[in-house]
């Protein structure tokens, strides 16, 4: 794999995971038209790099926010030996950490079925079929009213519904997501932060299915400086991608990748 073609693929990735649009979709409909080279080829390796690199922007981005989730946790923990309740107080950080867990339960439904759904995405025809759906459904989503919803009122019902929406192949996640959780009654901001943050545990459980299967069929680490390169270029260019979907959140704009 040539150095231009990891960097041209990484930038791809990096803007098309987070904006509204399907980052897998798309990278198969690139590589059909420009003959670019594919984890079919023997590039699975560089396919999970390039999705970890994703995951580390995030990371990057919200990482008070997991600070936050993590060490209200640890602090719920050891408030529940506290002998006296009054001495308890609201954890909304641990609450999102269950409603986290809940919206990541139905990806367990089509686990056995990963396979099968993942060689969808090498099908020209229901990568179209997909993106039609996934247009309808942003066009749609700029005109539904946003709740008020956060982690404090957010049900396990909202958590399994938007988890549900994550769960469906070739659609962009976050575009289904985030429209799920404005449509369940959560404010933008909430639905945007909640969705990528469910994101990390939906994208790292494929990526270990994946890394296995790569490792199986064997990695060419003579083009392991290319997949470096391609990695950095997701992790830069999908920082700045979820940053531009923040702006785009506030202005309530997701409509506009219909088209």
């Amino acid at each position: 794999m040539s150095i231009l073609n990891a960097i041209f693929l990484g930038f791809v990735q990096g803007v098309a995971e987070f904006l509204p649009i399907s980052s897998s979709g798309h990278l198969a409909v690139l590589q059909n038209v420009f003959n670019l080279q594919t984890a079919e080829e023997g590039h699975m390796f560089f396919d999970v790099l390039l999705h970890f690199g994703t995951l580390i922007s995030i990371m990057i981005v919200y990482w008070k926010d997991i600070v936050y989730i993590v060490s209200d946790t640890v602090g719920l923990v050891r408030s529940s030996h506290d002998t006296f309740p009054e001495q308890r107080t609201e954890r909304p950080g641990a609450r999102m950490l269950l409603m986290l867990f809940f919206g990541t339960l139905p990806l367990f439904i089509i686990l056995p079925f990963h396979d099968s759904l993942e060689q969808l995405y090498y099908k020209t025809g229901f990568i179209g079929a997909a993106f039609l759906l996934n247009g309808c459904l942003l066009y749609v989503s700029d005109r539904i009213v946003p709740g008020r919803g956060n982690e404090r009122s957010m049900r396990i019902r909202d958590a399994l519904l938007i988890g549900c929406a994550q769960a469906v192949p070739g659609i962009s996640r976050s575009g289904s997501t985030i429209t799920a959780g404005i449509a369940t009654g959560q404010s933008r901001p909430f639905a945007m932060k909640y969705s990528l943050l469910m994101s990390i545990p939906a994208v790292l459980g494929a990526n270990l299915l994946s890394l296995i299967k790569a490792l199986k069929a064997g990695v060419e680490w003579s083009n392991f400086p290319a997949y470096l390169i391609g990695m950095i270029v997701s992790i830069v260019v999908g920082y700045f991608s979820i940053i531009l979907l923040q702006r785009l959140r506030k202005k309530g704009k997701f409509g506009n990748f219909a088209y």
